[in-house]
């Protein structure tokens, strides 16, 4: 059976308004005279409908810096594509969030970095932006669109981490994405401050424990590892049952990256994720879906086989994969072994 991108990153724009200093982006405050202009955005929209209907995130940057998101929004649910986008919040207003609903957004996700102010407005580089986020969301919220929040787990935050999900509970999200920092883009001036090996097995542990509490989606994204201790806390607990019932059965793997996933740059780069930066295409050059087919890139990604070190041994490789940009960022190959992972193959664990 042919695979088909389940899910598509789209940098919009790299320009944005705050200064993150986690940004994969590295966005600037103002456009690039390279972005997509609206056409080529609508041709790119057409070549993803011919042969997939994918959920397209609308990223940036900041996406809500151009002024045609909403055309683009509007373009790519009338082709039958569930579009969401990602927005640091700062920036929503009631005109805003009936824009993105008559625009047919399905889901907005808002990034809190921590369950303080400072903690937050500390990664966003600008004072106000917690207040400016949670504004945006009591406003979304109004308009009656789903809110997911997203954070990205670092040494500033990790003892934050279950006050962030009381604060999203609170502010009624439907879901909670956790993400682990991958030290790229702007990103790399925070390799220091990268949780250890074993911290991260920590926070996915105590993410398993916590979706069987709360009833709101929790999800761990740049965490392939998850996967590999949900199989085996589930059958620990000889819960396999159960494990079907968290959909584990319908995954494929931890990473997607060039296999139900990728992202697409604001000049029309196409790469397995936003982290890893390896060139598999660009859609000005070619058709998209040549790209996702025939891209070398891609065509190493899907193949399990080639995967190297430990991972490439690993009985949980076809579950987990190790994260690729992580394995690139450390080694400068995307099929070396996952340097953040603790497991060893066979079941014992290094301390």
């Amino acid at each position: 059976m042919e695979l088909v991108p389940r899910l598509i990153a789209w940098e919009l724009t790299g320009a944005c308004n705050l200064n993150c200093v986690h940004c994969r982006a590295a966005a600037t405050k103002a456009p690039s005279s390279n972005e997509l202009s609206t056409d080529e955005a609508k041709r790119f929209i057409d070549d993803i409908a011919g042969f997939a209907k994918p959920i397209i995130i609308l990223s940036g940057g900041e996406p809500l810096m151009r002024d045609d998101v909403y055309e683009i929004a509007r373009y790519g649910t009338d082709k039958g594509l569930r579009m969401v986008l990602g927005t640091n919040g700062t920036l929503i207003t009631r005109e805003v969030a009936k824009k993105l609903k008559d625009a047919g957004i399905k889901r907005i996700s808002i990034s809190i970095d921590g369950a303080s102010a400072k903690t937050h407005d500390g990664f966003r580089g600008m004072s106000g932006a917690f207040d400016g986020a949670l504004r945006g969301i009591n406003v979304l919220k109004e308009a009656g669109l789903s809110l997911q929040v997203n954070t990205t787990i670092t040494k500033r935050n990790l003892k934050e981490v279950p006050e962030i999900l009381n604060l999203a509970l609170e502010l009624g999200a439907d879901a909670l994405h956790i993400f682990m920092l991958v030290p790229t883009g702007r990103g790399e001036v925070l390799a220091g401050e990268e949780v250890s090996p074993e911290e991260y097995e920590g926070v996915l542990n105590w993410l398993y424990d916590a979706r069987k509490k709360v009833k709101m989606q929790l999800k761990a994204t740049c965490a392939p590892h998850y996967f590999r201790i949900m199989y085996q806390r589930a059958k620990q607990e000889g819960a396999h049952v159960e494990l079907r019932e968290r959909g584990f059965s319908a995954m494929t793997k931890g990473c997607l990256a060039g296999t139900g996933f990728c992202f697409i740059s604001k000049a029309g780069e196409v790469y397995p994720c936003g982290y890893l930066p390896v060139l598999a295409g660009d859609i000005r050059k070619q058709p998209f879906w040549e790209i996702w087919r025939n891209s070398n890139v891609f065509i190493k990604l899907r193949d399990s086989s080639r995967l190297k070190g430990k991972c490439g041994i690993c009985e949980f490789k076809r579950v987990c994969g190790g994260c690729r940009a992580r394995a690139y960022a450390a080694t400068g190959d995307y099929l070396a072994e996952e340097p953040y992972c603790i497991y060893q193959p066979g079941g014992a664990t290094r301390g």
